[in-house]
């Protein structure tokens, strides 16, 4: 799936199912995907477990919803979150919704706003239950938007290291043999007669197959470094005309 970069999204955050940190990461993040022209977060903000949201509601310009719980042990934040979504889909002023939360509640509103031509991204933590992340065009975890912290110089005695500070490495996810085979199998889905696939057609079936993949998931920025550390596939680069641009082709070994 290809995910225009000028789409106008509406993101609404369910403040009771997602930690208040790493929100400025997150929105660095929707802003790959499109500009956010609706931002509301829906909470009871009456009580004290969403006192942490306040201050990060003014740094990046949130609307903040109340509803107050009427209930115990039920979540209002969703019928008002669900209600918004779908008054803002029939205005039909955005071309997409992100739904920020790890509630598998908004499976049906996921699928009902795919049906009506929306692209859904969702954002929530690996906790998430896999029926709302099926549901979703494409689900970002979290936990990989957060962000590296750079490592301080070593200091001996009374002389400081000369070393510059690295980026700490985080350590990589042990790759998944159902993702091996999810990727070959989804270079065999689009090789040509040769059995070469292009690894940009390769990146979009695989959102389309997995919602949730994501090279970060398993240590990677790039999916080409990824594919790499499989060892299982030949990769070759050809001149694509522009510049030093390379169109990157594999195939399986």
């Amino acid at each position: 799936m290809e995910i225009q970069k000028d789409l106008k999204l509406a993101v609404l955050i369910d403040a009771d199912n997602v930690p208040y940190a790493n929100v400025r990461e997150m929105f660095e993040e929707i802003a790959k995907y499109g500009t956010p022209t609706f931002k509301r977060i829906y909470a009871d903000w009456t009580k004290p477990t969403v006192s942490g949201w306040k201050k990060v509601l003014l740094e990046n310009a949130i609307t903040p919803i109340q509803q107050y719980s009427y209930s115990t042990g039920k979540n209002a934040s969703d019928s008002a979150l669900i209600i918004d979504a779908m008054d803002i889909l029939y205005t039909g002023k955005v071309d997409g919704f992100c739904i920020v939360s790890s509630d598998s509640d908004f499976t049906r509103l996921a699928t009902r706003l795919r049906e009506a031509g929306m692209k859904v991204i969702g954002i929530g933590e690996k906790k998430t239950l896999n029926p709302f992340i099926t549901a979703c065009d494409k689900f970002i975890y979290l936990e990989i938007l957060k962000p590296q912290v750079e490592r301080e110089p070593e200091v001996t005695g009374k002389k400081e290291s000369k070393a510059k500070p690295q980026p700490a490495k985080q350590p990589l996810s042990k790759i998944d043999p159902a993702i091996i085979k999810l990727v070959s199998d989804s270079i065999t889905d689009l090789a040509d007669e040769n059995g070469w696939a292009f690894l940009g057609d390769l990146g979009n079936l695989l959102m389309k197959k997995k919602p949730d993949f994501d090279t970060r998931n398993y240590g990677f920025l790039k999916m080409l470094p990824l594919i790499k550390s499989m060892n299982r596939f030949e990769i070759d680069e050809r001149d694509s005309g522009n510049n030093n641009i390379k169109h990157i082709y594999l195939r399986k070994k």
